[in-house]
């Protein structure tokens, strides 16, 4: 068995690994923590280490962040896959098997509010699919208070307003 937090950092490259799409600060807690493994903030500092060493890739926004796995920490896991007990690789699968929709479906929305100027927002929303895009607008707004107030609401509402879109243009 690794020592406790190199036991950490593999259980994150093993369910990167184990995807296709990235996971949310959020997911990944969610697991370790239920989980009872360690705390958040040991955690954190793990994800940290691994972002620093190469080994997975930060996409921050606002609102989240994204981890992608990188290739030196493909390579990684599939060196040190032993090290994870079959118990916990159990832990992660059915976790995984049973989210496995609500996890992708939560990194594949994005939206995201930048300054264009001094008096100007844009917030970029999109949906994505396998790596493309199915939804990409942006919208310019006056204020900051409203483009989060956008991005927030994409996440919750990016279904329907797909839907009205699509049966107002076809």
């Amino acid at each position: 068995m690794s020592e406790p937090f190199t036991l950490y950092k593999l259980i994150v490259l093993y369910m990167l690994d184990k995807l296709d799409f990235p996971l949310t600060n959020g997911q990944i807690s969610e697991f370790v923590l239920d989980k009872g493994y360690t705390n958040y903030f040991t955690l954190q500092q793990a994800l940290s280490e691994m972002v620093e060493a190469g080994f997975i890739r930060e996409e921050t926004t606002h609102n989240r962040t994204l981890y992608h796995l990188t290739e030196e920490g493909t390579e990684t896991i599939h060196f040190f896959k032993n090290n994870i007990s079959p118990a916990i690789q159990e832990d992660i699968n059915v976790f995984l098997l049973e989210k496995h929709y609500d996890l992708k479906n939560e990194v594949s929305v994005k939206a995201d509010y930048y300054p264009i100027n001094r008096n100007e927002y844009a917030v970029r929303c999109q949906i994505m699919e396998n790596g493309t895009s199915l939804v990409d607008l942006t919208l310019t707004l006056p204020t900051e208070e409203e483009a989060a107030t956008i991005a927030n609401n994409w996440s919750k509402k990016n279904q329907e307003i797909y839907a009205q879109i699509m049966a107002n243009l076809l």
